[in-house]
């Protein structure tokens, strides 16, 4: 995929306009090893976070959810995260975000491991692939664009969570 060139007749290409950044803490993390399929299904239930950016700020909403993660033999995480946010205005706005994390390299996945479970090093966002298609629920209103738009989101793993940017396509 090197051109982004649509071809003749299919309108114009999407852009992304930068719409907010959410930084969420997962402290509490619960695992299901050795399933049949070899893969893992791991779960970790949001504690907090903030939001900010031009479109959206607010926080997200502590014990609301989480994020339940299939761990696959492949050492692809295939990520399914549902919580509440609220905006500033003290709109409650359902969020489900779904999509991959894996490594670039042989031993980025284990050094994202060693980073989140065993006080390893940081692992630099380069060394990984962690996208994301969040979709939204909200009343109507001031936040409803969030059901109108399709996005997404780049994402950094921390020691206690993930940092992610989202975009809109325009």
């Amino acid at each position: 995929m090197t051109d982004a060139t649509p071809p003749a007749g299919a309108g114009p290409a999407p852009k992304l306009e930068f719409a907010f950044e959410i930084r969420l803490r997962f402290t509490r993390v619960q695992m299901i090893p050795g399933m049949p399929s070899g893969a893992m299904r791991g779960a970790v239930y949001v504690d907090s976070g903030e939001i900010r950016g031009p479109r959206l700020n607010g926080k997200a909403v502590p014990n609301s959810g989480g994020d339940y993660a299939l761990f696959r033999p492949d050492d692809v995480v295939s990520f399914d995260a549902r919580y509440m946010l609220e905006a500033d205005d003290g709109t409650l706005i359902l969020m489900q975000n779904r999509g991959h994390l894996w490594g670039r390299n042989p031993d980025t996945m284990q050094k994202l491991r060693d980073m989140a479970f065993k006080g390893g090093p940081i692992v630099d966002p380069s060394e990984y692939y962690l996208r994301s298609t969040p979709s939204f629920e909200v009343a109507a209103g001031k936040h409803e664009w969030l059901m109108r738009h399709v996005f997404v989101g780049l994402g950094e793993r921390r020691t206690d969570g993930n940092f992610v940017r989202y975009f809109v396509v325009t």
